[in-house]
């Protein structure tokens, strides 16, 4: 684990070769979008916080207005345009299959987010399951296996440490499942890339060595899904959740994909319509209910179809443009940022496993002397680009990279009290298929710029949040 100032990427022919200099391999929405500056004048977005939220393929969203005219319930009309959306919504079903590589018998289920995935899964545990999750996650992967339904029925979490090495997260995962009760199930939750490093996790070995030792396993791939192929055969994890907002489609669908036991087995997420195959009235005055095997068993309600169909029309471009373009692409740009920002030694790049180790376009750093909040705003209000900064809701994480324990900082201009006198905020540059070459250089001479010269306008914290003091 290490937090270093940055040091140059080694290039290679093929990456070079693959993704066009300049250019973005797919037109997403916003790109022409102007903000003003403080400074005075207007400049095109630089949308950098896709690890937050990717913005929407203009092929998607043509998508969506395509079928928008003909929308119509789902699972439940005779009409034509009601057998239309179902039939839309379930290959949108087979689509996202497609895309993850699913094995026969897995199932699809469409949900609201990564975050909804996972709690899903939680409340599908059988009975005194023991969860294995690595204090590096994010807290949609850390939290829902403390949820009430997930320990009223007997599950119990065990942290483990955070690793420097991805042979030592494949080590100390062994260590804990050797050391467990075999008697009790098990699963394992994991990231396929981090949130806040961008770095890549050894899931394929991971999940070997849950296997090994009787555990299950579940991929969190919000972060990778846009980025990398994921196959649950390949890598053979027995589910994986992603979120649609992340990949490329608007806001409001998830994916949990995977083995169909333990959800079959496990009562509906949500109680109502859809998920019940029949409802009857007992002798008691009670309720019987049949509920649904399939997917449908924890869809209940009228299913976000518009939502589906965006998630496979983004799958099904993300396929075709290749991940071996979008991962050159995004390698052209993570050495633009290292390269740019390497005689700059204020800027201290995070990592789990070390700098050269293989990522996504995902970065974080600190700026020595500077509140991470005061430097994101100043990105934003004077050069009109958008960062993420803070906790990246991965407490943990931050707390084990930056040597202490992480917190809010103070008013704008304090770096605050974590080690080395830099913040306990850190600022992440996030990007993808979309972002053109000029977004991260013109983030590369902000940097240089606030870094050597400071800030040109004054900021006040207003509700715990840095902006620009328009009365100064």
């Amino acid at each position: 684990m290490s937090v270093s100032t940055a040091t140059p990427v080694s290039a290679t022919p093929a990456a070079d070769a693959a993704a066009p200099s300049g250019r973005a391999p797919l037109p997403v929405l916003g790109r022409d979008v102007t903000v003003p500056l403080v400074t005075g004048g207007e400049v095109t977005y630089a949308a950098l916080d896709y690890a937050a939220s990717a913005p929407a393929l203009q092929r998607v969203w043509d998508d969506v207005a395509a079928y928008a005219p003909y929308y119509g319930s789902v699972h439940r009309g005779a009409g034509h345009l009601s057998q239309l959306s179902t039939e839309l919504f379930e290959n949108a079903r087979r689509t996202v299959a497609g895309f993850l590589d699913c094995r026969d018998g897995d199932q699809v289920v469409f949900t609201r987010s990564t975050t909804d995935s996972l709690n899903l899964l939680a409340t599908a545990l059988p009975d005194d399951c023991r969860v294995f999750v690595f204090e590096t996650e994010h807290h949609a992967a850390l939290l829902p296996w403390g949820s009430p339904r997930a320990v009223g029925r007997g599950a119990r979490v065990t942290l483990l440490d955070a690793p420097d090495s991805p042979e030592r997260a494949v080590r100390t995962l062994e260590d804990a499942l050797a050391a467990r009760d075999p008697r009790h199930p098990a699963l394992v939750c994991v990231t396929g890339a981090s949130n806040v490093t961008g770095e890549l996790w050894p899931v394929r070995e991971l999940a070997a060595a849950a296997h090994a030792h009787g555990a299950r396993i579940v991929l969190d791939a919000a972060q990778l899904a846009p980025h990398h192929a994921v196959s649950l055969r390949a890598l053979d994890v027995d589910w994986v959740a992603f979120s649609g907002h992340k990949l490329y489609a608007p806001f409001g669908t998830g994916v949990l994909a995977g083995r169909a036991d333990w959800l079959r087995e496990a009562e509906p997420y949500l109680a109502g319509g859809g998920a019940s195959r029949r409802v009857a009235r007992r002798e008691d005055g009670g309720v019987d209910v049949q509920w649904h095997d399939g997917a449908a068993r924890h869809e209940a309600g009228s299913p976000n179809v518009i939502g589906a169909h965006a998630v496979a029309s983004a799958c099904e471009a993300l396929t075709e443009t290749g991940f071996d373009t979008l991962a050159a692409h995004e390698e052209r740009l993570i050495r633009t940022v290292r390269d740019g920002l390497a005689d700059v030694p204020e800027v201290r790049f995070l990592s789990l496993f070390g700098d050269d180790a293989p990522r996504v376009g995902v970065l974080s750093f600190v700026v020595d002397g500077w509140n991470g909040s005061h430097f994101a705003a100043a990105l934003s209000a004077e050069y009109g680009i958008g960062v993420r900064d803070g906790l990246f809701c991965a407490h943990p994480l931050l707390r084990a990279l930056l040597g202490g324990a992480p917190h809010h900082g103070g008013e704008c201009g304090d770096p605050g009290t974590a080690p080395g006198g830099t913040s306990p905020h850190a600022v992440r540059v996030s990007f993808g298929a979309g972002t053109p070459d000029e977004h991260v250089e013109r983030f590369v001479r902000a940097v240089r710029e606030l870094v050597r010269e400071g800030a040109r306008r004054r900021y006040r914290t207003v509700d715990g949040r840095c902006v620009p003091d328009t009365s100064a």
